[in-house]
C-alpha cells in the first residue's frame, strides 16, 4: 500500500513535466509559425552587419544546393526558442516552485527573470557592437587577390556560436549570486580576487574576439562591469545561518 502510495506522487510528477514540457516546445512552435513568413527577412537583418562590410561588388553565397531554404528556417527556429524563452523558464518555474522553500522561491522567479534579460542583453552587444568590428577587421585584412564571400551556413554557425559566447558571458552577476547564495564563497572572498577576475576577463576577451585591442576591450569591460554588479547584489543573497539550519 505504501508502495502504491509512494509511486503516484512520482507519476503525478512525471505527468506534470510532460505538460510543461509540451507547453515549453507548443510556445516554440506557435513563435515558429509566426516568423516562418519572415525567414529571409530575418536572415537579412543578421547578416547586415557583414554585407554592408563585403568589398564592393561581393555578396555572400551557398555553396549547398539546400542552403538557401534550410538556413533561413534554421536561424528562424533559433529565433523562436530565444523569444520563447521567457515562456519556457515560466513552465520550468512552475515546475519546481512547489518544492521549493519560502526563500528559495524569493531567489529563483528573480534570478530567471534577470538572466534571460541579460542574455539578451548579450546577444544585443553582440549584434550591435561587437560584430560590425569584427567583421570590419575580418574584410579588411583579406590578402590582395582573395575575393571575401562568405557561405550563408557558416556565417550562420558562426554568430550563433559568438551569441551563446556573449550570452552567456553576460550571465556574470547571476553565476556570483548563485554562488555566494549557496554559500561557495562570499562577497568578501570576490572582492579581494577582483584584481585577477579583471586580468581573466581581458583574457576571455582575447579568446572570444579578433586579435585587436579595441574588441577585446569592448568585451572584457562589459564583463569586469557585470562582475560589479553581481558583487553589489551578492550581499543580499548570503545565506544566513538560520536559513541553512531550517533546512537541515
Amino acid at each position: 500500500m505504501s508502495s502504491v502510495d509512494e509511486t503516484q506522487p512520482l507519476f503525478s510528477h512525471l505527468l506534470e513535466l510532460r505538460n510543461r514540457l509540451l507547453r515549453s516546445i507548443l510556445s516554440v512552435i506557435v513563435v515558429f509559425l509566426g516568423l516562418v513568413w519572415f525567414a529571409n527577412d530575418i536572415y537579412a537583418f543578421l547578416s547586415a552587419p557583414l554585407v554592408e562590410r563585403l568589398p564592393e561588388g561581393a555578396s555572400m553565397i551557398a555553396t549547398d544546393v539546400a542552403s538557401p531554404f534550410f538556413t533561413p528556417i534554421k536561424l528562424t527556429l533559433v529565433t523562436s526558442v530565444f523569444i520563447a524563452v521567457p515562456l519556457i523558464l515560466y513552465q520550468v518555474w512552475a515546475f519546481v516552485a512547489p518544492g521549493l522553500y519560502k526563500h528559495e522561491r524569493r531567489l529563483i522567479m528573480p534570478l530567471l527573470f534577470s538572466s534571460s534579460v541579460l542574455f539578451y542583453a548579450g546577444v544585443a552587444f553582440a549584434y550591435f557592437v561587437v560584430f560590425p568590428l569584427v567583421f570590419g577587421f575580418f574584410t579588411s585584412i583579406a590578402p590582395e587577390g582573395v575575393q571575401v564571400a562568405t557561405d550563408i551556413s557558416s556565417y550562420l554557425d558562426f554568430v550563433l556560436a559568438l551569441f551563446m559566447a556573449f550570452g552567456i558571458a553576460f550571465e556574470i552577476p547571476v553565476a556570483i549570486i548563485l554562488l555566494c547564495w549557496t554559500g561557495a564563497t562570499d562577497p568578501q572572498s570576490l572582492r579581494s580576487k577582483r584584481p585577477y577576475i579583471i586580468v581573466a576577463a581581458f583574457v576571455v576577451g582575447m579568446l572570444l574576439t579578433p586579435p585587436d585591442i579595441i574588441s577585446q576591450t569592448l568585451l572584457a569591460i562589459p564583463m569586469c562591469l557585470l562582475f560589479e554588479v553581481g558583487l553589489f547584489f551578492s550581499r543580499f543573497y548570503v545565506r544566513s545561518e538560520d536559513e541553512v539550519s531550517s533546512e537541515d
